[in-house]
């Protein structure tokens, strides 16, 4: 068996792994359910990852730290044709989206359960329509900023995924994370906003279910900005691999 390739050393972009214990029906369906769904990085990634999922598919989406799961589950239900690949590395939040997708019958998403750089890096190049970060963790102490995921390596790592033409979509209630953003997407050469005019960064993407969070966002007088970047066609180089 293969170990997932790694293009470089990075910091850990997630905290705490686990809250309150599971109930035991939450804790049977990580032993049970989670295998199933669960892509083995100790395999060699499929040349197609549309071949992942059970039904024809005509996307594939990725979904770093999808939190509740509201989002995800809302976007795999309403959109069968497009395979969802979700990244979670907090226990709850993971038996919680199993929970979900049981109820649901939802057959159109795959999961992974720890740090997303190593789905990333393990995926074939230019296989993702489209990557969503939505209210990651701000890591709001300066000194812990280089915790924050949105960084040039790994705008370098969606470079290589993204198909060209292909979307990473951000949302955030914390304008010094939303700032960061916008001026790290600026200097990377392979994405450009996609925004038009003033009020496209505070208008939800389309579809959008809302979540949780963004609901006590709300509450405390948090305003939050949705944004858009495409993935431009540019040569982007890479320690161990080059993107175009």
């Amino acid at each position: 068996m293969t170990e997932p390739r790694r293009s470089r050393a990075t910091e850990a972009f997630f905290g705490r792994r686990k809250g309150k214990p599971l109930r035991e029906r939450q804790a049977a369906h990580l032993e049970t359910i989670l295998p199933r769904l669960k892509l083995d990085l100790g395999a060699a990634a499929p040349r197609d990852m549309k071949s992942l999922f059970p039904e024809p598919i005509d996307r594939i989406r990725l979904e770093i730290g999808f939190g509740g799961g509201e989002h995800l589950i809302h976007r795999a239900a309403e959109d069968p044709s497009t395979g969802f690949i979700g990244v979670e590395p907090f226990v709850n939040s993971m038996a919680k989206l199993i929970g979900q997708i049981e109820e649901k019958g939802v057959s159109n998403i795959r999961l992974y359960n720890d740090d997303a750089t190593q789905v990333l890096d393990w995926m074939p190049a230019a296989c993702v329509d489209q990557i969503d970060l939505l209210y990651p963790d701000p890591w709001p102490k300066r000194k812990h900023w280089k915790r924050r995921f949105v960084s040039a390596v790994n705008l370098d790592r969606f470079a290589r995924v993204l198909k060209p033409g292909g979307h990473f979509c951000f949302a955030s209630d914390i304008d010094t994370y939303v700032n960061w953003t916008l001026l790290h997407c600026r200097d990377h050469a392979a994405f450009e906003w996609t925004a038009e005019e003033a009020s496209d960064w505070l208008t939800p993407f389309d579809g959008w279910p809302s979540t949780r969070y963004e609901a006590k966002a709300r509450r405390e007088g948090r305003s939050s900005a949705y944004l858009t970047f495409r993935r431009v066609s540019a040569t982007v180089h890479l320690t161990n691999y080059a993107v175009t």
